[in-house]
């Protein structure tokens, strides 16, 4: 036998579904004024978007680009895995990198894509805590601060 569907649970499914603005109203909040975000605050939330998007395509690229002329110089020689070797002194800083890129190092090309990499969180952090101090939020721009010297501590720190 064949069970009947209660007319009221049909009824209920043929009603159009309630909306999110209308749900956050039925339990007292406002949706419209906490959510929006001022120009300015949009416009700093699209540049910080774009430049953690680009920062990591541009690191990439270069990163990749090293890697090709790397293997195209190398890419014949037989790995050496019994003996260990470190990196090179000239890659062991920022400053190193950049003069083994110039000297055309394809090595020195592939950790500048690295560092390129590593920065682009670093300069994200850094144009927040100049928002932070225009907007005189300046608990934010403290914590902001502090997140700031531990990166670039954790970056150079270890050179010197």
């Amino acid at each position: 036998m064949m069970q009947q569907e209660d007319p009221s649970d049909i009824e209920q499914l043929e009603q159009p579904p309630s909306t999110v603005a209308q749900m956050l109203n039925d339990c007292g909040i406002d949706a419209d004024e906490n959510l929006m975000k001022t120009p300015t605050e949009q416009q700093l939330a699209n540049l910080l978007s774009n430049l953690l998007k680009y920062g990591v395509l541009i690191a990439s690229a270069v990163v990749l680009v090293g890697g090709i002329l790397y293997l195209i110089r190398h890419g014949a020689e037989p790995a050496g895995y019994g003996v260990f070797r470190g990196e090179p002194s000239e890659f062991r800083s920022p400053v190193g990198v950049l003069s083994a890129v110039l000297l055309g190092s394809r090595r020195g090309i592939i950790q500048l894509g690295l560092l390129l990499l590593i920065a682009t969180p670093i300069v994200r952090v850094l144009i927040s805590l100049v928002a932070f101090v225009l907007r005189r939020e300046f608990i934010y721009a403290i914590v902001t601060f502090l997140v700031l010297a531990s990166l670039i501590y954790s970056l150079v720190g270890a050179y010197y």
